[in-house]
């Protein structure tokens, strides 16, 4: 867990990069399902938990970057919140486990922020929609307009500091990967033909929250994994069906992880599922082997992505010189996304901040080819990032219509192949086997994804590894560091 002298560090050093006025850090709400005292499960906003690391709703924070004062807002425990919740720690004894000395009401928020009238006033986009219109009743700027006249300096200033894991993040990091593992292996050991989807993914989510936390993003488990963001759990999985399942879990610190697996339903890959697995597993491999400090981000995308195409160039699926064929976005058929994003309090850390911030500026702009314009990372690599590797492979039949009925990349792709290649797998292939944050050394990878074709066995090599004391060794994150 954080210690509370590292939110008042945090805290400080934010203040210093300010230099002069106000920072406003509002934390979220409950959000209400069909009334207001039924609502959906409570999420803290990030850069507040970040920098003042309570999980509560209705808070909210200042820093006063002239004088480093910090102040939380909040009330006492009432009568009805014992009442309806239980008893609660007292609002002061939580403001110092988070090292804030000066606490007030949550009526104090605006009257604070209209006695600093006259100083600059600090605050971030904000994507909650009560959240932008408590700004403008206390800056009198429209609801419509606040994101738009969020303040730049914050923005990069916390980017900047979210961005570097602490050893003690990555810690927490890694204990929501084992989590998020754990959430895997369950899944591995249920599918089955004849199952629905549904059965297994609320059996995935009971994993994360038995842990104690929650998943950090919807699940997407699905036979429909050329669908990338499929959150529907309503088909009924077959022999010979590929199923994707990604998910991750938050913990109770709030760090989130993030892992994509498919996997065969009948518990064996055919030989050309297995020649496509093995080509993003390569790629992943290939991408990782090459991230280091100073490295772009966008350069180890393109590494995953010439990868692909070489070895689809062998299956027959794809024709011509790798690397022209990358030039030219041809690969973007099948990997019509970017390579990964940064992980930490947020499963895409930072980007409810601004994504292009996060991933771009430094001489770097975001491309406008098709598939590379999804890169929400490009700039190069830091010491301290947590980043995850996940290039895939996907047929989308509407996708390669289009392409084929204009002759997107006709020099570049083999369309009678691809056309026979949907046609056998029935359009339900996907493979983008994925690490997030703690990937296995390299030996112990081709122990699962090599040693045997069957799940069993991918099960069992990986069941021994997670017997072991971290298989061995300490793992390393997949950070950026010397």
């Amino acid at each position: 867990m954080i210690d509370a002298a590292v939110y008042a560090e945090r805290r400080e050093r934010l203040a210093e990069h300010i230099g002069t006025g106000l920072i406003l850090l509002p934390g979220n709400g409950l959000s209400a399902m069909n009334y207001a005292d039924n609502h959906y499960g409570f999420r803290q906003d990030g850069s507040f938990r970040y920098y003042f690391g309570l999980n509560m709703p209705d808070l909210a924070g200042t820093i006063d970057a002239d004088t480093g004062e910090a102040t939380l807002f909040g009330h006492e425990p009432t009568i009805d919140d014992v009442v309806w919740t239980g008893p609660q720690p007292s609002f002061e004894s939580l403001a110092e486990s988070v090292g804030v000395d000066r606490t007030a009401a949550p009526e104090a928020f605006a009257t604070d922020v209209a006695q600093a009238s006259g100083r600059p006033i600090h605050f971030l986009p904000q994507y909650r929609p009560e959240n932008r219109l408590a700004f403008e009743s206390m800056l009198g700027i429209p609801a419509s307009e606040i994101n738009d006249r969020a303040c730049r300096g914050l923005m990069r200033s916390v980017i900047d500091q979210r961005m570097v894991k602490s050893a003690a993040e990555v810690a927490e990091i890694e204990r929501a990967v084992e989590v998020s593992r754990e959430m895997h292996l369950l899944a591995m050991r249920l599918v089955s033909p004849g199952l629905w989807e549904r059965e297994v993914a609320g059996r995935v989510r009971g994993e994360a929250l038995a842990a104690g936390g929650d998943i950090s993003f919807p699940i997407i488990f699905s036979v429909h994994g050329e669908v990338l963001h499929n959150h529907s759990w309503v088909n009924r999985m077959e022999d010979g069906d590929l199923v994707v399942h990604d998910s991750g879990a938050m913990i109770d610190s709030g760090y989130c992880s993030d892992i994509t697996r498919t996997l065969p339903v009948s518990g064996q890959f055919n030989e050309r599922q297995r020649a496509a697995y093995d080509a993003v597993l390569g790629a992943q491999l290939a991408a990782i082997e090459a991230m280091a400090p100073g490295v772009p981000f966008r350069d180890v995308h393109l590494v995953a992505a010439r990868f692909i195409t070489s070895a689809f160039i062998d299956l027959g699926l794809m024709k011509g010189d790798p690397e022209e064929a990358v030039a030219e976005g041809a690969h973007a058929l099948f990997m019509p996304h970017g390579l990964g994003h940064m992980m930490g309090l947020d499963v895409h850390d930072g980007e409810g901040i601004d994504e292009n911030l996060v991933g771009y500026g430094r001489g770097f702009e975001r491309s406008e080819q098709f598939g590379l314009s999804a890169l929400r990372l490009a700039r190069p690599l830091e010491p301290g990032w947590v980043v995850t590797v996940e290039p895939g492979a996907y047929f989308i039949p509407q996708l390669f219509e289009r392409w084929r009925a204009a002759g997107t990349c006709a020099g570049f792709i083999n369309y009678e192949q691809v056309e026979q290649w949907i046609a056998r797998v029935n359009c339900l292939a996907s493979w983008c086997p994925e690490y997030a944050i703690a990937p296995f050394g390299e030996e112990d990878k081709r122990a699962v994804f090599h040693a045997d074709d069957t799940l069993a066995g991918a099960l069992a090599a990986l069941s021994e590894m997670v017997a072991g004391a971290r298989f061995g060794r300490t793992p390393a994150p997949v950070v950026a560091s010397a």
